[in-house]
């Protein structure tokens, strides 16, 4: 029976403390290591002890182990979101108080009728292991529900925050009313109370997943509303570009459409002798035509117009660019997700190149390979290693699965590479409307 005893003691000592260090650093992104669970067993134990020596009431108990798993984020995991220590360590410690009331509302059930029998130990032992099991599962699920970003601020957290605050102060409540001792007798009315208050734990469990549930889809939406915004802005850029694009065509086809006049003038004043007065001329031709010259010539106006644009805040940058690739033309791909795919593989590149010191290198290149044309960008960057997928890589990857092709980006050596395929023998009927 002592066997029993002690193990029951042991569990009950130490593991809700383990399992709230694999679940805090779980749900923050780190990795708990040896040093980090010891640190984490010698606290917990400290506050349980003092809590026996001086009695001290439940409430205050569990401020205490509140205050210890938020130092354990914040100080020993090195979790720098004060906001994100507090509500994992709300939710670790709310789980926790369901899973043992939920325990505690079958043991008053069941425990009255074995007191004083030798099936009461390894009973309560069994009951301990139950809501430690009960805690791990409930932990697990809410890892695979919530998912929080790995490093900096998770947005509108406090929504999070002030219902986990809430749902562990009512059950901190619910444990300190009904089940600081246990009845010896059980009647009727007894058994009712019991039943209600597990089906009041049990609903409070779900109503949990329900918040997190909800706080996921208000996250996804926000982001959806700020990827929708972004989207808006970058079509409306590039339709301005288009628009530009469409008017140096017009007037290159108006100076092409007089070139033959221009020429004539200038004939007849070399034909006069007026060589000061034709030399004067011809420099006003040449100007016309520098004024509709690109510096990079694709194929393509429109991408000609955004690589010049884009191409001069990286040499203000001090960024040395270089450019061969030469557009097919015709060519299935729409001039807006041209834009969308240069502006945004160019705006990442500009940007990672201006992060870094040393050389900034950032190099652009194209060719075709049967029905698809292959573009590369090449930039150096910070050699870390490679970061999640922002708006812009995903804005290329829609792309490049609307026109049936790939996408690959990698990192290695201080150089970032990211490379596309367009299939650009499509019909039009194979082609969406919308960006997947």
């Amino acid at each position: 029976m002592l066997c029993f005893y002690y193990c029951t003691i042991l569990l009950d000592l130490y593991g809700p403390g383990i399992l709230h260090l694999w679940f805090i650093a779980h749900l923050t992104g780190k990795k708990p290591r040896l040093q980090h669970l010891i640190l984490c067993l010698i606290l917990l134990t400290g506050i349980g002890q003092l809590g026996n020596w001086f009695a001290l009431p439940q409430l205050y108990t569990l401020t205490l182990w509140l205050l210890a798993l938020y130092a354990i984020s914040r100080y020993l995991l090195q979790n720098n979101a004060r906001l994100l220590s507090w509500t994992a360590a709300l939710i670790a410690i709310y789980i926790s108080q369901l899973a043992f009331g939920i325990v505690n509302a079958v043991e008053s059930l069941l425990f009255p009728g074995v007191l004083g029998q030798p099936l009461l130990y390894p009973l309560v032992l069994a009951a301990t292991l139950a809501a430690l099991i009960l805690t791990a599962c409930s932990y697990w699920a809410v890892l695979n529900t919530l998912s929080l970003p790995v490093a900096g601020q998770p947005p509108y957290l406090g929504l999070l925050l002030l219902p986990s605050l809430f749902f562990s102060l009512v059950e901190l409540y619910l444990l300190r009313t009904f089940y600081q001792s246990l009845c010896l007798t059980l009647t009727l009315a007894e058994i009712k109370k019991h039943l209600s208050l597990l089906a009041m734990q049990l609903l409070g469990l779900g109503t949990l997943f329900c918040v997190l549930f909800a706080y996921q889809y208000i996250c996804r939406s926000f982001q959806d509303q700020a990827m929708l915004l972004s989207l808006s802005q970058a079509v409306q850029s590039q339709k301005i570009y288009i628009a530009e694009a469409k008017l140096r065509e017009e007037q290159t086809r108006a100076f092409r459409h007089d070139i033959k006049n221009h020429l004539t003038v200038l004939s007849g004043l070399l034909n006069h002798g007026q060589l000061q007065a034709g030399s004067a001329y011809l420099n006003k031709l040449q100007a016309a035509a520098d004024s509709l010259s690109l510096p990079y010539q694709t194929g393509n106006p429109v991408v000609d117009i955004l690589l010049g644009e884009k191409l001069r805040l990286a040499e203000n940058s001090g960024i040395s660019a270089e450019v061969s690739l030469l557009l097919p033309s015709p060519c299935c791909v729409d001039d807006v997700d041209l834009c969308v795919l240069f502006a945004n593989a160019l705006d990442n590149a500009i940007h990672a190149c201006q992060e870094q010191d040393g050389t900034k290198i950032l190099r652009i290149t194209g060719e075709r390979q049967g029905d698809f044309y292959r573009l590369q960008f090449e930039n150096s960057c910070v050699d870390t290693t490679l970061p999640p997928m922002g708006i812009g890589l995903s804005n290329i990857k829609a792309i490049a699965e609307k026109y049936h092709g790939a996408f690959a980006a990698e990192k290695a050596g201080g150089c970032f590479t990211l490379n596309i395929l367009l299939n650009i023998s499509l019909h039009p009927g194979d082609i969406p409307r919308q960006m997947p």
